[in-house]
């Protein structure tokens, strides 16, 4: 009998250790970087090989004349060619720029708007009960539809610019912080008043930095909005002392019937939002999630 408990004791010992050491793997944080092979293989190769795929696939599209009107669809080389002479002529950049910049500037309008607007609808029950509804009304309401009263109220402006970004991304950024404050956990509110951090200190200490993790989906929705709002103002309230935008660029070849400037105009309209999305929003929310444990740095 006693060789059957020290037995059972012995198994029970050697599990709690076998428990102790996965959970001490689990917690173990790789520091090393990745060999450059295995980085090119996981992260570069794959969109590098759907880019080529869907090239070869317009190219063939081309030369084997399963459209075979160019002014439909141009060839690979006639979009290069176009973008090319807009690089040598020096207009490539003003025309990145102008958007860029215009976006940019919206966007962090609306995160200084959305943020508190946020924090007040998610911790005040009344706001809530009024502005919620609306909130999530606007969110699902096209920019486009913001156009026409934008220019009739403020004129073809770099106003009504920015007034459209705003109502297409301020609804997102806070309707993203409003979802995060509500997956924190009551308990850990309750944690923080008792350590002494109530009212803004609650809410900047605590409050806010728990979360993070929604409010910077909301971030990355509300630049997809600032930017999909940028496009259709650019697009719909054309005007010379505007400057000429992405979207102004892809109205002008709609104009022309020059389909490699439209062409040029979407892919460089996909290229950017690709790139803010890579440069910004992404590592902000890797390093979100790996200060929180859910990402492992490797």
């Amino acid at each position: 009998m006693a060789s059957t408990d020290s037995t059972t004791v012995a198994k029970d010992g050697n599990d709690l250790a076998g428990l102790e050491a996965g959970l001490d793997a689990l917690e173990t944080v790789q520091t090393g970087r990745k060999p450059f092979r295995q980085t090119f293989v996981e992260k570069i190769l794959p969109p590098v090989i759907a880019v080529a795929l869907v090239l070869a696939v317009w190219q063939a599209l081309v030369s084997f004349k399963v459209v075979d009107d160019p002014t439909k669809l141009p060839s690979p080389s006639a979009v290069w060619d176009v973008v090319q002479t807009a690089w040598l002529q020096g207009e490539l950049l003003g025309y990145i720029w102008t958007s860029v910049s215009r976006g940019l500037l919206g966007f962090c309008f609306a995160l200084i708007i959305g943020t508190p607007l946020g924090l007040l609808v998610a911790r005040v029950k009344f706001i809530r009960a009024a502005l919620g509804p609306i909130l999530s009304g606007l969110q699902s309401l096209p920019s486009v539809a913001w156009v026409p009263p934008a220019v009739i109220w403020l004129g073809l402006n770099n106003s009504m610019m920015y007034a459209v970004i705003l109502l297409g991304a301020v609804p997102s950024i806070a309707n993203g912080l409003v979802s995060g404050v509500d997956q924190v956990s009551p308990l850990f509110l309750r944690a923080g008043r008792t350590l002494g951090a109530t009212g803004l200190k609650h809410t900047w200490h605590i409050v806010l930095p728990a979360a993070l993790p929604g409010y910077v989906a909301g971030l990355k929705q509300g630049w997809a909005f600032s930017w999909r709002s940028l496009m259709a103002a650019e697009i719909i309230a054309s005007f010379p002392d505007l400057g000429v935008g992405l979207g102004q660029l892809l109205e002008n070849g709609r104009n022309a019937s020059d389909m490699a400037m439209v062409f040029e105009a979407i892919l460089l309209i996909l290229v950017v939002g690709i790139a803010i999305d890579l440069l910004i929003f992404s590592p902000l929310e890797r390093w979100v999630l790996r200060n929180r444990g859910l990402l492992v740095k490797s």
